[in-house]
């Protein structure tokens, strides 16, 4: 077995886990200027929530406020929460649910994960590294790539705006009083 493969079947880990904000981070990047420049950002408020069953079984959800978001020019914020791009009048959440975890190797595992984004909903590949740290806490880390198109995420004004965006976190969960 692997580490993460006890972790997940250990019996004393089963219970709610509890995301920590103030411990946590969700970032994303997209090469802008046709691809000159990486434009990077971060939400700054968000919630979730997990569950181990001990038996080698993970649920998971993050509710992210996409009005959070913050690249550190005021302009450019207020233009990406408009309905151009995240239109966060309308759709004031993205979520990221997760439904299993497959060990692969080591810490690493592939989430089975539905991203939501302005209402549609799809699934994104989700690799991510699962690790029990010294507090007994537990730190999910990941990243994935974002069609922007997927999710009417903004006009490519003449290939000014890469394709892609990387999303990525880093979770730390603790677990719920029993």
């Amino acid at each position: 077995m692997t580490t993460l493969e006890t972790l997940l079947n250990d019996a004393d880990m089963a219970g709610v886990w509890n995301l920590v904000p103030d411990r946590s981070t969700i970032t994303f990047k997209v090469r802008n200027m046709w691809g000159l420049v990486n434009v990077k950002g971060r939400f700054t408020e968000f919630t979730g929530d997990g569950q181990l069953t001990g038996k080698g079984a993970v649920f998971g959800r993050v509710d992210i406020r996409a009005a959070s978001l913050n690249t550190g020019i005021g302009r450019r914020d207020e233009h990406l929460r408009s309905a151009d791009f995240f239109d966060v009048e309308r759709f004031p959440d993205i979520s990221v649910v997760v439904t299993a975890a497959e060990p692969t190797q080591g810490r690493a595992a592939d989430l089975r994960a539905t991203f939501t984004i302005k209402g549609v909903t799809a699934p994104l590949p989700l690799p991510a590294t699962i690790t029990e740290l010294d507090d007994g806490s537990i730190r999910v880390s990941g990243q994935t790539k974002v069609n922007r198109a997927q999710f009417d995420l903004g006009k490519n004004m003449l290939g000014m705006i890469g394709a892609t965006a990387t999303a990525a976190a880093e979770a730390v969960f603790v677990r719920s009083p029993r």
